[in-house]
């Protein structure tokens, strides 16, 4: 079989994979994995010592680390301190100690314990997050202490990549950690002037061409950028493409960013996912079944007793065992650091094969365990415990304007007059910055891009106003505010009746017509002046 037959095999059985998957509600990672050990193990094609593949590879998981940075928010952090500095601090170094403990006890070495130990304490953003997003729960009391350990896990990522770069080098430690702390504010210092006096006004000049590929192109020349300056100062790739995210989490070109990321950043983290199924040998797995299925329920179930004893003395305990339980699988970036470790000759390939079918398998698992949360609470818990939710981080019962033109700023005076909550969304850089000068909140983004739609808690909004009479952009909004939110309020205008058909097919709640309105304005206007 050539390379390029492979290769369409290969995204076939992806792509069939994840449709099958899908009516579980399995995420998509886990049908790239199978993928992976499909085409090594039945296509007999190992990608082990692809440099390309497995440098693609690396560049899904700097997008990741990006993206991340990029959701990093000071605001969020000061709003869920206690559930971040709090509860997930407790869960990370209790759960890490724990766990390379265990692991120095079964004969690891004390380096390679830590290393696996504190993976093992993370979590699964990704899947989690996702499925709270679709059901509801994001906003309910064990869906934020959720959020908060999870986002206290995706910093912790960090000092992890360090560790192993700290573990791999032949020096003292005094003598590393000094060098490591004078590199990092080095490529600190450097990396924040580059944010404030060049990657800003670039991305700037990068907008002003209105053209969605330049501004595209442009950040990746800064992700890329501060990933190439980690690595010239000694770091990994990953972690200036971190640094990067938080230069602009706190920018308003954040949302526009993310969503035009988010498909390059699955695609590429799916052929990540793609080589670590690739390096699992079924043939071993077999051989060490028992010891991976004990791992499995030994992990997950300690896991899920660390978080509940830890939450337990603070929150309602019904709202700690859902907690405990949503979190109780290993996180996906687990598996980087294992491959990390590997290369770095910190655990063998074996070890890995095992840890990382350990990892796969509670992710598996997590899905099915997500779903009957409710019924495994009542089961244990039978007390009438009522949850209250809890408002959001963003927005809610709001109004999201879609344009910043001349109707757009006279329908968010009117509604800054009446008391109403109400965020901008603006392509338009011009617009756009003079949003920003009249103290809007206003974010620079696509209106028909669902992600942005998302970020900016569309589900919780009370209304969707569409100041624009583009057909054809009034289409796009439409059809994606529809698809998060069925049952949204639209308000949109069109100039005449033969506009109206044509937007007829749209379950538009409120559509007005331009040339009615202005007839009946004048019409009122010629009443009073003959009077």
């Amino acid at each position: 079989m050539t390379q390029v037959w492979i290769i369409l095999a290969a995204i076939f059985i992806a792509s069939v994979l994840n449709i099958l998957l899908k009516r579980f509600d399995i995420p998509t990672a886990i049908g790239y994995i199978l993928t992976g050990v499909f085409v090594a193990n039945f296509l007999n094609l190992s990608v082990h010592n692809s440099e390309i593949l497995e440098y693609v590879a690396e560049v899904g998981i700097v997008l990741l680390m990006f993206t991340i940075g990029l959701e990093f928010s000071f605001r969020e952090l000061k709003v869920m301190r206690r559930e971040v500095f709090g509860y997930g601090l407790l869960q990370v170094f209790v759960s890490g100690l724990f766990f390379a403990l265990a692991a120095t006890a079964f004969g690891l070495a004390p380096k390679s314990a830590i290393i696996v130990g504190f993976a093992l304490a993370l979590s699964s953003t990704a899947i989690v997050l996702k499925i709270l997003n679709e059901t509801g729960d994001i906003h309910s009391s064990y869906g934020r202490k959720a959020l908060g350990i999870l986002l206290f896990q995706d910093i912790a990522v960090i000092p992890l990549l360090l560790m192993i770069e700290i573990f791999t080098k032949d020096v003292s430690l005094i003598t590393l950690l000094a060098q490591t702390f004078f590199n990092m504010a080095l490529f600190f210092a450097l990396l924040l002037f580059l944010g404030k006096f060049v990657i800003d006004r670039f991305l700037r000049y990068a907008i002003t061409t209105k053209n969605q590929e330049i501004f595209l192109l442009a950040v990746f020349f800064v992700i890329f950028l501060s990933a190439e300056l980690s690595h010239f100062f000694g770091f990994s790739y990953s972690l200036g493409a971190f640094f990067a995210g938080m230069l602009l989490a706190e920018s308003h070109y954040k949302y526009q960013v993310e969503a035009d990321l988010a498909p390059f950043r699955d695609l590429l983290l799916g052929i990540f996912f793609f080589t670590v199924g690739n390096r699992i040998d079924l043939a071993l797995i077999a051989h060490n079944l028992v010891t991976i299925l004990g791992l499995v329920i030994a992990v997950m179930a300690l896991k899920a007793l660390i978080i509940y004893i830890i939450l337990a003395r603070f929150e309602q305990k019904r709202t700690a065992f859902k907690t405990a339980l949503a979190l109780a699988q290993i996180g996906e970036f687990a598996l980087a650091l294992f491959v990390l470790a590997m290369q770095n000759r910190l655990l063998t390939d074996t070890q890995v094969q095992i840890l990382s079918s350990t990892v796969i398998l509670s992710m598996i698992l997590t899905p099915f365990i997500l779903k009957q949360l409710k019924h495994l609470a009542d089961r244990f818990f039978t007390e009438p415990v009522r949850e209250l939710a809890l408002s959001s981080t963003g927005f809610s019962s709001h109004v999201i304007v879609c344009g910043y033109g001349p109707l757009g700023k006279d329908i968010c005076k009117d509604l800054k007059q009446r008391g109403f909550e109400y965020v901008i969304i603006e392509h338009d850089i011009l617009l756009y910055e003079e949003g920003v000068r009249d103290g809007e909140p206003i974010f620079f983004g696509n209106a028909a891009q669902r992600s942005v739609l998302e970020s900016l808690d569309l589900k919780n909004a009370c209304a969707v106003v569409i100041t624009f009479h583009n057909l054809e952009k009034i289409r796009l909004v439409t059809h994606s505010v529809l698809d998060l939110a069925p049952h949204a309020h639209i308000v949109a205008r069109v100039r005449d009746e033969k506009e109206a058909k044509v937007l007829a097919d749209l379950n538009i709640k409120s559509l007005v017509i331009t040339t009615q309105t202005l007839s009946q304005a004048m019409i009122r206007e010629l009443f009073y002046c003959t009077l």
